[in-house]
């Protein structure tokens, strides 16, 4: 276990880190960031045992002024909080050339789950049941039809990379087609200057349940139960629910077993101080 800990985030994701590592009896760095965030970190500090350093604007996000706060801090992990760095593989990166312990996914694990095709063949070599589609590296456009028609329409044209809904293309008929991909991978290539697409059934009336899995470099995985996330507008997320509304005890516990496949059979096996992943409910990703 690490002594002390750089809090690679801001507010009030800053203060619940600080909050447990202080359980822990570990002492934490937060930044004092001159950005929109108020001063909660610091205040937080100051009633526990926390060191602060000064740094530049939205210096959070700027991962040599991150990795500079360890070697002069003396910081031997990096927490990135959620969102922001904490799913960047060049980070994790720097964080191990640093010689600092990056509290998340190893950097194999972030890479892989930032391609959707393949987070897919991981997800499919584990066992975990899929949404029937194509997410082949083949990429002609005529490989990409015949997925289609034989997945079945409606099809989902989707971004192999990125998220936020951008580079997804809904096709109802296999005589629109050809017009489909040539949007998402337009779309896809200005947002995550990346133009790979993969083809997903698209379900309709789907519901959108995942399950959040944590992982430490013992071997040990838990999960954390699972969350609705159904309610969406433009492909993003507006409320989450947990835990899940109507699901049956025994869907429930599917979700569960599931979720240990990836870590016990694939690549995701790498030590991890947490990792997480999303299961669907039912066999659909096609979100509305």
């Amino acid at each position: 276990m690490f002594a002390k800990l750089l809090i690679a985030n801001r507010g009030e994701i800053a203060c619940r880190v600080m909050r447990t590592a202080r359980r822990l009896g570990i002492r934490t760095v937060a930044g004092l960031f001159r950005c929109r965030c108020r001063s909660a970190p610091r205040r937080h500090g100051r009633r526990g045992r926390a060191d602060r350093t000064r740094a530049g604007a939205d210096s959070y996000l700027n991962i040599d002024a991150v990795i500079d706060a360890v070697h002069r801090t003396g910081a031997e992990a990096i927490h990135p909080g959620y969102g922001f760095l904490s799913e960047n593989a060049g980070f994790a990166q720097a964080v191990a050339d640093a010689g600092a312990v990056f509290v998340g996914p190893p950097v194999a694990a972030i890479r892989a789950m930032g391609s959707k095709s393949e987070a897919k063949a991981i997800m499919g070599r584990a066992g975990v049941p899929l949404v029937p589609g194509y997410h082949g590296d083949d990429q002609k456009g005529r490989r990409l039809r015949r997925a289609a028609d034989r997945t079945g329409y409606p099809a989902l044209i989707k971004a192999v990379a990125g998220g936020g809904g951008k580079g997804m293309r809904r096709v109802d008929r296999a005589e629109d087609f050809r017009r489909g991909p040539a949007g998402a991978r337009r779309e896809a290539k200005a947002a995550f200057a990346d133009d790979r697409v993969l083809i997903e059934k698209y379900v309709l009336q789907p519901r959108h349940v995942e399950v959040q899995v944590f992982a430490d470099t013992q071997g040990n995985a838990v999960h954390l139960f699972e969350r609705d996330c159904s309610i969406q507008r433009r492909h993003q997320k507006v409320v989450e629910e947990g835990p899940a509304p109507g699901l049956s005890a025994e869907l429930r516990a599917a979700l569960g077993a599931a979720r240990s496949r990836p870590r016990r059979r694939s690549a995701m096996s790498a030590p991890a101080p947490s990792s997480s992943c999303s299961i669907p409910a039912a066999p659909s990703t096609s979100w509305r």
